[in-house]
């Protein structure tokens, strides 16, 4: 794919922004060792609450559960900021922002006992960060500026070393 310019810093921008985001999350909950998903999932609500309750109550699927979440957030992290593996960073993060939607979809009728910064009615944080994913999926700049950009050009090199010498 070739984008303009501004495209193409627009993407990056968005890319790194969540990047940031997601290790910063997975970063902060990796240091603070009381730190805990229970909570979030004890009060799930609508269609899938019993599932998020019943795996909040089980000591092994928590401790899982608690450290997908870290090492998710914090690997999904810096995988976006790096520009490495950028669809699979992308679908990664696609499906934790899925699952923190479904624990606590911004519905009516349905009272979440955590704290929000404003009122939302379907669309909320998460929902916006999961389709930003989407598009950085859609469009990836990794190969362009990143890591994957500098593998490529290294094997390009080495490609074109193994010619010359023959």
């Amino acid at each position: 794919m070739t984008y303009t310019k501004n495209q193409l810093t627009y993407l990056v921008i968005l890319r790194l922004l969540i990047g940031w985001h997601f290790l910063y999350e997975g970063v902060v909950k990796l240091w603070n060792p009381e730190w805990s998903s229970k909570g979030f999932m004890m009060s799930s609500e609508w269609i899938f609450e019993d599932l998020f309750q019943t795996m909040a109550q089980n000591e092994g699927i928590l401790s899982m559960v608690d450290f997908i979440n870290v090492w998710g957030l914090t690997i999904i992290g810096l995988l976006l900021i790096l520009g490495l593996f950028n669809k699979a960073a992308s679908i990664g993060g696609v499906a934790l922002l899925a699952m923190y939607y479904l624990a606590h979809p911004p519905l009516v009728g349905i009272v979440s006992a955590l704290p929000t910064e404003g009122s939302y009615l379907i669309v909320n944080k998460n929902l916006i960060e999961l389709f930003a994913l989407l598009v950085i999926c859609a469009f990836p700049t990794s190969h362009i500026i990143g890591i994957e950009h500098l593998i490529a050009k290294f094997r390009g090199a080495a490609i074109d070393e193994s010619t010359d010498s023959k």
